[in-house]
């Protein structure tokens, strides 16, 4: 198989190859690895290459609605037997799992063929896939970019076209803001739809959840099938569709009352190109028959961010000592935004964390009081188009005062210096839309139907009340037949080069 016909299908249309016996799993995982050498010197997505594990999945008879197609697990929180788990560090990348996550496991019976893992910021931690470990890795629509992060490695292997989908994960934003940056579609379950074992119930108070990226809506809804199974270990039995969520890109949705903001929760600016993403996605909408109108929940959005913050760092720091304890590191083996940043996670009291933890309560409300009214939110996905590569690196004089205070274990001053401050709204304000929806439990997605004036993906969100996965891939499908883009190709990295 050519490239140029391996790029025209999505996952489920190469599954659909393989069953017909036109194609053999081995042929295709030839055509990704060959794609993978050509544009992977450039964008850095791969952190850990499986070509054995690839070639032995691809020899073996396969099963399941992916049986065949390539894939690339997201390097945190996707465990594969007897192969590192490095989540963007360097003193993980010695220690082997012991066994598959409970997701990895459904991909190996679903037929995917696994042959790799990609780039993360250290721990899942920021907004940008820039690690001391694996450097930077870069956006295929522009390598002087970001695709984002944390799941940046999947969305430039997908964007650039190693394969249709890839694995990723969403903390406060991580699967939403990649597709983004890249022109992917992105969806965030809600709380507790996807399992977290077998080694975890669920990941920062059931914020965080795993899903995939993917150029299509319809690999995602099939996806979703798969990953929605109830887990009998699991601490939850959610709520699934009645329908399968395959079903969902065959009928568009009824018409729906959607409310839309373009301000940005923490008070910061917004990016005219965002507001523009914003406005033209509601046009388009509109257009559709869905009627919309402008909108926000009535929450304190700040608190909401400061809420956020106090449980996201708490949990760094536990990441943190506890990938101390098992690689034997020490503190300056790792990245410095990591260490300061845990370093406010530890400074935080116990009852300030469950005080912060509980005003989640108050904020999943407000926005259950907005679905009242409003069937979706829309919001862009990110506040400015995909940013430089080292834009959030603290300056050279910031990082050394940062270091001596770290290493006088000052931890309690460096969260009450400005410098902590800023480098905190330096992280989040370009992203200051996604982490209602973790906060929160509910489902979201990104859609990516704009591009700015200079050519760069800039997604918009949707986010959608408990339950609503079907829906929103009912949307999503919807945008995507009226304004498709899953053709789409970075400039950088044309079909027309094989």
């Amino acid at each position: 198989m050519r490239y140029s016909e391996y790029r025209a299908y999505d996952a489920v249309g190469l599954a659909e190859l393989v069953a017909k016996g036109e194609v053999r799993p081995a042929e295709l995982l030839e055509v990704a690895s060959a794609r993978l050498d050509q544009v992977d010197p450039e964008i850095n997505a791969i952190s850990l290459r499986m070509d054995e594990a690839g070639r032995t999945a691809a020899g073996r008879p396969l099963e399941g609605p992916f049986a065949g197609v390539p894939f690339l697990l997201k390097d945190l929180g996707q465990d594969f037997a007897g192969y590192p788990t490095a989540s963007g560090t360097g003193p993980l990348r010695k220690l082997k799992a012991d066994n598959n996550s409970t997701v990895v496991q459904r991909w190996i019976d679903a037929g995917l063929v696994i042959f790799g893992k990609t780039t993360t910021p250290e721990f899942g931690a920021v907004a940008v896939t820039e690690t001391g470990t694996y450097g930077a890795t870069r956006n295929p629509w522009n390598l002087d970019r970001t695709p984002g992060g944390s799941s940046g490695g999947s969305a430039a292997a997908v964007a650039a076209g190693i394969l249709p989908m890839a694995g990723a994960s969403d903390g406060g934003g991580s699967i939403r803001i990649p597709a983004a940056c890249t022109g992917l579609f992105g969806l965030k379950a809600g709380r507790g739809l996807v399992p977290a074992g077998p080694d975890f119930a669920e990941h920062i108070f059931g914020a965080a959840t795993a899903g995939v990226l993917s150029r299509s809506v319809r690999d995602s809804a099939v996806m979703f099938d798969l990953l929605s199974e109830p887990d009998p270990g699991g601490p939850y039995l959610p709520s699934r569709s009645a329908q399968p969520y395959a079903t969902a890109v065959d009928a568009p949705p009824r018409r729906l009352r959607i409310g839309f903001t373009h301000e940005s929760p923490l008070g910061t600016p917004v990016h005219a190109e965002a507001v523009r993403a914003v406005e033209a996605t509601a046009a388009l909408l509109e257009q559709l028959g869905h009627q919309v109108e402008q909108a926000a929940p009535r929450m304190d959005s700040r608190q909401m961010a400061h809420d956020f913050m106090t449980v996201w760092t708490a949990n760094l720091a536990a990441r943190l000592a506890q990938a101390r304890k098992l690689s034997g590191a020490s503190d300056s083996d790792f990245d410095l935004t990591t260490r300061v940043v845990a370093a406010g996670g530890r400074a935080h009291s116990a009852p300030t964390l469950i005080e912060a933890h509980g005003r989640w309560n108050t904020y999943t409300r407000a926005l259950s009081a907005f679905h009242d009214s409003y069937d979706l939110l829309l919001t862009p996905t990110l506040a400015e188009p995909p940013l430089r590569i080292g834009q959030t690196k603290p300056p050279a004089a910031v990082e050394k005062i940062m270091g001596v205070l770290l290493e006088l274990r000052a931890g309690t001053a460096i969260t009450r210096t400005p410098i902590y401050r800023d480098l905190v709204l330096t992280n989040l304000a370009p992203v200051p839309f996604t982490q209602l929806a973790n906060v929160t439990g509910r489902p979201a997605m990104s859609v990516p139907l704009h591009r700015t004036a200079d050519g760069l993906p800039l997604g918009t969100q949707f986010v959608g009340p408990l339950g609503s996965e079907f829906l929103l891939l009912q949307l999503a499908a919807e945008l995507e037949q009226a304004q498709p883009w899953g053709h789409l190709e970075p400039p950088l990295f044309p079909t027309a080069q094989e």
